[in-house]
């Protein structure tokens, strides 16, 4: 339904790529680590069913998740580890478990069994991992291997669960390892790491870890998730005389690109009371209303604000001159193929749209109408078309507005309390 205004205060749930990170660290970590504000959403609940079924004693009450870790040994899981929709379990969970001595397969659900998994593959199977798939797709079958040995890996890609996953084996190789990505992503794997006692360094786009280092609990507030955040930030840019403050939010530098487009537009944004916990940036969002122009986004801009691209390409239309994004063709290989996906709800609703191999271009001062639209069972694009719903002319009706859940629940709850209808 389209709205009038946005106006209020949230605070987010915790960060999914940061409660992924710290729940599988505990998971090997001497002693019990407690989080607050851990993720509510589905991908992360995936996390912390594997983690169980590794024999982890997890207990959830509300935002506040406490995990015993096993560092003398995780359990032989009795039944394959189901990944659900989550790439970033899979990807993550073979880098931790590779060197461990377990004997698995991690499964998903039909959209996550059609995403590519040689590229995690390949570095830990240079490390001495045995690590199998069928034609580089889920399931994947790990086996217990001879000690891992370090390596050092040049990624042909940007990614930032390829990178976490090879620093996790390192963990348990002989040696040092290095993973060297082509341009730097978000480094809340490296962080996580320092964050229960790990040494890692870092050289440009180079970073390294020593293998047998001890992990020890942490007790850690992890910071409102950006990339939840950023469909109220972009819907409160949309609207004059809007004003939205978004508190407790992840501001790490490698995540926070999202600001300096919204600022690029025209968008006024504030940020106050910034604070350090675990090396993460939490601090305080004020976004206001501005005649927003137009933006191009390409090269390290674009592996920086990955996750925040359908939604800036889902208001482009309201913009004076429309959106350029390049260089993205890792968004067809996500939960949908996400460049399609925007493509064919913007031209559902009216709008010119060109759409590349890598990328689209969407125009400017488009006016878009209310129909009915196919989220793909993609949380990002289901809640991305609800920001461009809000000033479209008439009702938008979005088929799989559930999978929202994925990421996050509470997302058409705190839309409704934010929007003036």
């Amino acid at each position: 339904m389209p709205a009038r205004n946005v106006l209020g205060s949230l605070r987010l749930p915790g960060d999914k790529s940061i409660s992924h990170r710290y729940a599988m660290l505990a998971a090997v970590a001497e002693g019990r680590s407690r989080f607050q504000n851990f993720s509510t959403g589905g991908d992360c609940a995936s996390t912390l069913r594997c983690l169980e079924a590794l024999g982890c004693a997890v207990k959830r009450d509300g935002g506040t998740v406490e995990i015993v870790g096993r560092p003398n040994g995780l359990d032989q899981p009795a039944q394959p580890l189901d990944c659900g929709n989550s790439g970033t379990t899979m990807r993550l969970l073979a880098g931790l478990l590779a060197g461990r001595g377990i004997d698995c397969e991690l499964t998903g659900d039909q959209s996550l069994s059609r995403r590519p998994m040689d590229r995690v593959m390949a570095p830990l199977r240079e490390m001495g991992a045995e690590i199998t798939s069928t034609e580089g797709r889920p399931p994947l079958r790990i086996r217990p291997a001879a000690r891992l040995k370090g390596i050092r890996y040049t990624s042909p890609l940007p990614s930032a669960q390829v990178k976490t996953a090879v620093l996790f084996a390192g963990l348990s190789a002989e040696g040092a390892t290095e993973f060297t990505e082509p341009v730097r992503t978000r480094d809340h794997g490296e962080l996580a790491l320092r964050a229960f006692g790990a040494e890692v360094q870092r050289s440009r786009n180079t970073v390294s870890i020593e293998g047998g280092q001890v992990l020890h609990a942490i007790e850690a507030f992890i910071p409102g998730d950006i990339s939840s955040a950023a469909f109220f930030l972009c819907a409160a840019a949309l609207f004059p005389g809007s004003n939205l403050v978004m508190e407790g939010l992840g501001l790490n530098p490698t995540r926070a690109a999202l600001l300096d487009v919204l600022t690029q537009l025209g968008a006024r944004i504030s940020v106050i009371n910034l604070e350090e916990h675990h090396g993460e940036l939490v601090g305080t969002v004020k976004v206001e209303h501005g005649a927003l122009k137009s933006a191009k986004i390409s090269g390290a801009m674009t592996a920086r604000l990955i996750d925040e691209l359908p939604v800036l390409a889902a208001i482009a239309p309201y913009t004076q001159d429309g959106i350029e994004i390049r260089d993205a063709q890792e968004l067809r290989v996500k939960e949908s193929d996400r460049i399609a996906a925007v493509a064919a709800n913007l031209r559902a609703m009216g709008a010119a749209v060109e759409e590349y191999p890598g990328g689209l271009r969407v125009p400017g001062n488009q006016s878009l109408r209310g129909v009915e639209l196919d989220s793909a069972g993609d949380h990002r694009i289901a809640m991305a078309f609800a920001i461009a719903a809000l000033r479209a002319q008439g009702e938008t009706k979005i088929h799989g507005a559930d999978a929202a859940e994925i990421s996050f629940p509470e997302f058409w709850t705190m839309l409704d309390s934010v929007c003036e209808r």
